[in-house]
């Protein structure tokens, strides 16, 4: 049985909802994906964001739109750490091992998660870490990364 949400991510099947990739130009976005652009979502509050990055990181990894490895990522675990550049990364590059290991059943990045800290400094870990990650498999990998303005100073 459906029911109303009035915070936080919905689901479809569970909450009653405008389907979230109705929400967007859907085919643009997806060109932009696939001519390997950036975006950005921007929308004020509780008008379904996440929700919709969460669906668009569903239909990606469903091979419908093609052959991506998709994550959708929160980095508000950062925002704790303020200036503290080492422990934020910590954080992000954690959160996107669990994500990628929940999601895609990658375990890539917490594997080598305490090497890339170790060798490259909290300033380089997460270009190295993203650029290993995007090449140890053939299929092309989309970050949907949410929060990200939540993180402070140079942790940010």
């Amino acid at each position: 049985m459906r029911k109303f949400k009035t915070s936080g991510p919905v689901v479809a099947a569970e909450h009653y909802c405008i389907p979230p990739l109705e929400r967007i130009d859907l085919e643009y976005v997806l060109g932009l994906i696939h001519d390997q652009e950036y975006f950005i979502l921007h929308a004020p509050r509780q008008t379904g964001k996440t929700s919709t990055l969460k669906a668009l990181q569903d239909r990606l990894n469903s091979g419908a739109e093609g052959d991506y490895r998709c994550v959708y990522v929160n980095l508000e675990a950062g925002q704790t750490a303020r200036e503290d550049v080492g422990r934020a990364m910590r954080a992000i590059l954690g959160r996107l091992a669990t994500r990628a290991r929940i999601v895609l059943e990658d375990n890539f990045l917490a594997d080598i998660r305490s090497e890339i800290l170790g060798g490259y400094g909290a300033d380089e870990a997460l270009e190295e870490a993203l650029v290993r990650w995007a090449e140890s498999a053939r299929r092309p990998l989309v970050l949907l990364i949410d929060e990200i303005d939540a993180l402070i100073g140079d942790s940010l």
